[in-house]
């Protein structure tokens, strides 16, 4: 492993302008550069770069990081080799830590099954125009089935020779060691004997986001009943099965430019796609589809189309993939062939201009669909329709982005044919008993976010007051990006004096609070609490907000902190100010909120002198806060209660 030492001399020397230049046309503007992004087609530079801040950002299609999360992105690395590859043009020396021989040792054994899985591909490959028996049934098959040469190329097809240890002989007599062939999951052992583990089939190369052979699958091509139509290889150290998509290393760049996936159930069904010229297309690696799987289409689009067989098994796995893709923030639709037809099927007998023209008018979004489907079983009977209702609530509450849980529950208001605040208010409920769960808050705290009774407010008035605590909450989490590690005129960290003034008032937003938290495990553990870690989180939703949060000097207007109450100025120099007065601004902001939430409590009470004696003593301790806070802000306060 690299030592945290070299991480951070990595980090410190790679300037992000620098890094980029290599691979985009940098412009200077002001003191940032713009450019054309790497990663979507765009004819005017919306990609930003900030050496100040040393991240990138695109307001195209939204993506962003440091120099390491750039090289990922850019190069398909993971975060080690991104690291080696800017160590290695800032020439710096890195300090493995742990057992090194070991971690070398495993390198070595990962970079041989690479080497033998290449070998085995081109053997395979061979296979189909050197030896009668690929021709006659390997060749042949692909031939039937309409593949053209390129295809057979670009997707590195091949064939399995019937011989039970034919692979084995070959791979043995050109020096590849017999343990690592085992390891590779290419010769597996049958009683005494170690043979072939694929035999008599077409095969199909996996490749992982860099373009290498991770694995195989293989077509049966005889008529052993017995036998499954396909099966992949074994899981390696190299192959984990629930995380790879077939065809992604060929698709990656058209999925990116259409800014659309189609995502199918078999290998020939991306083939002949590819034939026809759509090639932003991938299969889920014969297995029902995963999180995982979700995630890496989701590094080149978040749009995804599932192409399925209209039968009962096609509709039933659209709707197991369609409930899991709900919970990753993914925009679903759904495509539904004719009964017996698949991509590679309707292709044959109807062409691509028909093909496409069927997608474009059958196309659904997945809650349409499911929507549909589920109203068309339950007929006229009403229980089994209020069982339909409660199963399409239970998907809207999964949906994470509020604004398209919002729409969509319109949407499904006017098809179930039930009032929008019923949909609301069941929505509410589920939300509610998740927050609780997932934070283990106290009941009023998870009421009080998703309460029944804020419906009454009107749509304007509750995105103003959603937007005004996002963006207070935000400027906290920004001061602590930005200088959680530096130190106020008592020499207190930053960190320190603001999670100690945010105790008593955690933050609403739970992504935020989550943030927090980790920021103080951080902090305990005498860790560097900055933008970088979060930029570089194993979470997307945390690298999002980061970017979003310290990248807003680039789009925001001029307005913006007046108008949402946050005061922080770019210059770092003026820190100590900014971290004293973006504190006050909160607490401001969340007294106000108490003395609304104290009034409400009184109105409710009218007529009961004691609890209104109660609530008006409290009006009178919150209204002596304010006002102390407000002059030392210099703050006219009573407009916020007009």
């Amino acid at each position: 492993m690299i030592a945290a030492r070299s991480k951070e001399d990595i980090i410190a020397a790679a300037r992000i302008e620098e890094v980029v230049a290599d691979f985009v046309n940098l412009k200077k503007r002001g003191t940032n550069f713009v450019g054309l992004c790497p990663f979507h087609t765009e004819k005017t530079p919306s990609f930003h770069v900030s050496p100040s801040k040393g991240i990138y950002k695109c307001f195209g299609c939204g993506k962003g990081g440091d120099a390491v999360s750039f090289i990922m992105e850019h190069e398909k690395f993971n975060y080690p080799e991104a690291l080696r590859h800017l160590a290695n043009k800032y020439n710096i020396a890195i300090e493995e830590t742990g057992d090194a021989n070991k971690d070398q040792g495993d390198k070595m054994v990962k970079d041989s099954l690479f080497i033998i899985n290449q070998f085995a591909q081109q053997y395979y490959h061979d296979n189909l125009s050197k030896t009668s028996e690929g021709r006659n049934i390997g060749l042949a098959y692909l031939k039937e089935r309409g593949f053209t040469d390129e295809m057979k190329k670009k997707f590195m097809l091949g064939f399995a020779l019937s011989e039970g240890d034919a692979f084995m002989k070959n791979a043995l007599m050109n020096g590849y060691q017999h343990e690592l062939l085992k390891k590779a999951g290419l010769i597996t052992q049958k009683g005494n004997d170690d043979i072939d583990f694929f035999h008599s089939r077409v095969m199909f190369p996996l490749l992982n986001l860099s373009g290498k052979v991770v694995a195989f699958a293989g077509r049966i091509m005889g008529k052993d009943e017995r036998a499954p139509k396909y099966i992949n290889s074994p899981e390696t150290e190299i192959y984990q099965k629930s995380a790879l998509v077939y065809g992604i290393f060929q698709a990656r760049n058209a999925i990116r430019k259409e800014d659309e996936c189609f995502l199918t159930e078999g290998y020939t069904d991306v083939i002949s796609m590819h034939q026809a010229a759509i090639e932003n297309v991938v299969a889920s690696s014969g297995t029902s589809l995963t999180p995982e799987q979700v995630k890496v289409i989701r590094r080149f689009t978040n749009n995804i189309t599932l192409l399925y067989d209209g039968d009962p098994a096609g509709i039933k796995a659209a709707l197991r993939g369609l409930e899991m893709m709900t919970e990753q923030d993914v925009n679903v639709r759904v495509v539904l062939l004719p009964d017996g037809e698949d991509p590679d099927s309707y292709l044959h007998k109807n062409g691509t201009a028909a093909f496409k023209e069927f997608i474009r008018i059958n196309k659904k979004h997945f809650l349409q669909f499911k929507t549909a489907l589920l109203l068309t079983d339950a007929g006229s009977d009403p229980l089994k329709k209020a069982d339909v209702i409660k199963n399409i609530v239970e998907t809207l509450a999964k949906i994470p982005d509020t604004v398209k849980r919002s729409i969509l529950i319109k949407e499904s208001s006017t098809s179930l044919d039930i009032g929008e605040q019923v949909l609301i208010t069941e929505v509410n409920k589920i939300k509610r008993k998740q927050f609780k769960k997932e934070t283990g808050a106290p009941a009023f705290e998870a009421d009080r976010l998703y309460d029944d009774a804020s419906e009454e407010k009107s749509p304007s008035q509750r995105n103003e007051a959603v937007e005004k605590d996002y963006y207070q909450e935000a400027g906290i989490i920004k001061l602590l990006l930005e200088y959680g590690n530096l130190e106020m005129e008592d020499g207190q960290k930053v960190i320190d004096l603001v999670l100690d003034e945010i105790k008593e008032a955690p933050l609403c937003n739970h992504d935020f609070q989550l943030m927090i938290h980790e920021m103080e495990e951080l902090f305990k553990r005498g860790e560097a609490v900055d933008h970088h870690f979060f930029i570089n989180h194993p979470e997307q939703k945390f690298r999002d907000i980061t970017l979003t949060v310290i990248a807003f000097p680039y789009h925001l207007s001029e307005n913006w902190d007046k108008k949402h109450e946050i005061f922080i100025t770019t210059p770092q120099k003026n820190y100590k100010k900014d971290v004293v007065s973006t504190l006050h601004h909160f607490k401001l902001h969340k007294l106000m909120n108490m003395k609304l939430e104290n009034q409400q409590q009184l109105k409710s009470v009218k007529g009961n002198a004691e609890d209104e004696t109660h609530y008006m003593t409290v009006n009178m301790k919150l209204d002596e806060w304010i006002s102390q806070l407000g002059k030392s802000l210099g703050t006219v306060t009573l407009s916020y209660f007009k």
